[in-house]
């Protein structure tokens, strides 16, 4: 059996994909027959000997696959051994958070055949239905007026939206209760403004039109300021993140011809975001934009598991940019 999870909404594609693995496990609680797989890094061979090997306790296996379309070879081969995974009482998940080119010889096969569902970001009335739903979650409501303020300062990052929505009705239920009306203990805009920074703010524009200019130290003077303000280094990190991925899909859209106004269409930024994002990746390469996304994240990453201090990790990150 075939399933098949891809868009660039890849937190509740991540949702999804947890789910299944968590309702596999329920049912086979040894886990042994459960593996993954990054094509980025491992070849189609090494997983067709282990899928094929019997499974342990005659369990049905669940394989997750990831970067199959990062990987030439890999494509091709499963489209050669498709019939057999096709009828394989096994499950062979493919997981997929990059964008994928329509008229892909495997993306059809796996719209025809597997059990497929895309997560595309969230917009418009569609957003604010999935944030009153989570705000419902956490015992909280949210006024029209004051959920159009948190969208302006967030935008539809569900991985963002989601830790602000936590932070809110943490804050909130801290608040006694207890002699107010039900009316009185929903999100206020004024907790917004107080709690929620908004995503992209004029300064780090302006840092990244200093590291395009590779003025690297005025970029960092900057940085400095935020942090002087009393900005966490992991505030700044996330900034930094967010608009170098709007860099770089909003470079990958100029470098496919698509017109302006369908940029601002397709990726459901602010005209100004796009505006401002627009001018600056004409500064970048593709293939720039690429590592110094890469170099983000691996400092994210140092800063989460406690291999570097955050403000020594954000210096090392603009020096090396």
């Amino acid at each position: 059996m075939l399933i098949f999870l891809y868009g660039l909404d890849t937190y509740r594609s991540k949702q999804k994909l947890n789910e299944i693995i968590e309702q596999y496990r329920k049912i086979r609680k040894s886990g042994l027959n459960l593996k993954y797989y990054d094509f980025k890094e491992e070849n189609f061979q090494d997983f067709k000997n282990e899928f094929q090997q019997m499974p342990m306790f005659k369990e049905k296996k669940l394989a997750v696959l990831n970067n199959v379309f990062s990987n030439a070879e890999a494509k091709e081969n499963f489209l050669k051994n498709a019939k057999n995974f096709q009828d394989s009482k096994n499950l062979i998940l493919f997981y997929e958070k990059e964008e994928i080119d329509g008229k892909d010889p495997l993306f059809e096969f796996l719209k025809k055949y597997a059990q497929s569902q895309e997560f595309k970001p969230l917009g418009g009335q569609k957003l604010k239905i999935w944030a009153k739903k989570e705000f419902t979650k956490h015992k909280c409501k949210i006024g029209e007026k004051t959920l159009e303020k948190l969208i302006e300062f967030i935008g539809s990052d569900l991985w963002r939206f989601s830790n602000e929505i936590k932070k809110l009705a943490t804050f909130k239920s801290e608040i006694p209760t207890s002699s107010r009306m039900l009316d009185e203990i929903g999100i206020k805009e004024e907790d917004v403004e107080l709690l929620v920074k908004p995503k992209i703010e004029t300064d780090i524009f302006k840092t990244i039109d200093f590291l395009a200019s590779k003025n690297k130290k005025k970029a960092l003077e900057l940085i400095k300021k935020h942090l002087e303000k009393g900005d966490h280094p992991l505030y700044l990190l996330s900034m930094i993140n967010y608009q170098f991925r709007n860099l770089l899909i909003i470079k990958d859209l100029i470098e496919k011809n698509l017109p302006y106004y369908l940029i601002i269409k397709k990726t459901q930024l602010k005209p100004f975001v796009v505006r401002k994002s627009y001018q600056q990746a004409s500064k970048f390469t593709f293939p720039e934009l690429k590592k110094i996304y890469q170099k983000i994240f691996q400092a994210d990453l140092n800063i989460k598991t406690g291999k570097i201090k955050p403000e020594v990790a954000l210096d090392l990150l603009i020096t090396e940019i």
